[in-house]
């Protein structure tokens, strides 16, 4: 399988059922600061859960409804990039992100992000790439920016989430945008 470097040691790598114990302790070791804003740390309780959040990816792959990809910093799975939901037909995607917190801050959401909707825009000809993320996560919000999204709204208390309503911002980017918004994101592909 491919593997692209993101520098610094990082790679992005397919993220398949056969990883699901790297998966496991990737979130045992982020499990509260990835609990934060997102869901995934009960979904992934036990190595059971891991492997069915991955193959439930692995069935979006094969229907060509969704993607999962991890990132690898010096050989360990410190985070995941993924496009929740994919529809070609529409020509619109969600994507999404999880990172354990001896990984953040480095910009690796950022340039694996880059690489993965450069793909979706030029290869696979989509139009639209959302990016949906709670109101109170400001690095995912700061990850949207540095992606040249555009804030379109708000869904108020739209989510519940450890036993609150959470609202969710809505950030997109559309192709005709991207070489800007990119940042000559072609140029980070190699």
């Amino acid at each position: 399988m491919y593997a692209i470097s993101l520098g610094d040691g990082a790679e992005l790598r397919p993220l398949e059922v056969w990883h699901a114990a790297e998966m496991l302790a990737n979130i045992d070791r982020g499990r509260a600061f990835i609990g934060q804003h997102i869901g995934l740390p009960q979904v992934v309780a036990d190595l059971d859960g891991a492997r069915a959040y991955l193959r439930s990816y692995g069935e979006k792959r094969a229907t060509d409804t969704g993607a999962l990809h991890g990132i690898w910093q010096d050989g360990t799975l410190v985070g995941g990039l993924l496009f929740r939901t994919w529809d070609t037909p529409s020509g619109v995607c969600e994507a999404g992100c999880w990172l354990e917190p001896a990984a953040a801050g480095r910009g690796l959401v950022t340039r694996g992000m880059r690489l993965l909707i450069d793909w979706a825009f030029r290869t696979r000809g989509m139009h639209r790439v959302e990016w949906r993320v709670a109101t109170a996560n400001q690095p995912s919000i700061n990850v949207a920016r540095r992606l040249g999204m555009t804030r379109e709204g708000v869904l108020r208390e739209n989510y519940p989430h450890d036993g609150e309503r959470t609202s969710t911002e809505i950030w997109s980017v559309l192709a005709p945008e991207w070489p800007t918004a990119g940042e000559g994101a072609a140029q980070h592909a190699h």
